[in-house]
């Protein structure tokens, strides 16, 4: 990220002056006069939620909408994102191709479940932020099916790993490996797809 002492940051989000300057390069090609910005978190608390920052022409924000202020324009927040964005980062860094903006929230997918929820809870949201989100670059994915007495976690994958010849692997040395770090009590991954229908596996 940019130097934190060049960056602004309000209550909950920070921005960093290379996102800020990068914002206002945005705007300044613009030829509408007034042009701000506004920010706002598709699918909040699930595996699909996503950060959309879009132009915004002046008058045409909402009037519960958080206003962060850059002197010559404004970011505009959506006030029913703001949970989802908070200890939010905007940072944008160059590169061969000209530059990347970078949005980190830790929040976006919802927040942690505390250690005295259920289990089924707990996995979930691990299933959901970490491992869906690295199958996902195979076109995968795993559905939490059950928790068996005894600490059996069942599990069903589905996209590209269905019917991947490569998806004990992933299990044993991947999903496997992780869950237990995380969960003690389990003691066994047990994965219940039948690969031999899988359409379209990734390998």
């Amino acid at each position: 990220m940019g130097q934190v002492m060049n960056s602004t940051e309000q209550d909950f989000i920070l921005v960093t002056q290379a996102a800020e300057d990068h914002f206002r390069g945005l705007l300044q090609k613009e030829e509408t006069e007034g042009m701000n910005l506004r920010m706002f978190v598709a699918n909040i608390g699930t595996p699909h939620a996503e950060v959309s920052i879009t132009f915004c022409p002046a008058g045409e924000e909402e009037n519960a909408d958080i206003p962060l202020k850059f002197g010559d324009f404004t970011l505009f927040i959506e006030s029913a994102s703001k949970e989802a964005l908070e200890e939010a980062s905007i940072d944008f860094t160059m590169d061969k191709l000209g530059g990347q903006l970078s949005i980190k929230a830790p929040y976006l997918k919802g927040r942690a479940p505390t250690t005295d929820r259920p289990l089924k809870e707990q996995l979930q949201y691990v299933i959901d932020t970490e491992i869906n989100p690295n199958l996902a670059g195979h076109g995968g994915r795993v559905s939490l099916v059950d928790i068996v007495e005894g600490g059996v976690v069942v599990l069903q994958f589905g996209g590209g790993c269905h019917g991947c010849g490569m998806v004990n692997i992933t299990l044993k040395h991947g999903i496997e490996k992780t869950l237990k770090e995380k969960f003690p009590e389990i003691v066994e991954i047990r994965d219940v797809t039948d690969h031999t229908t899988g359409k379209d596996p990734y390998c």
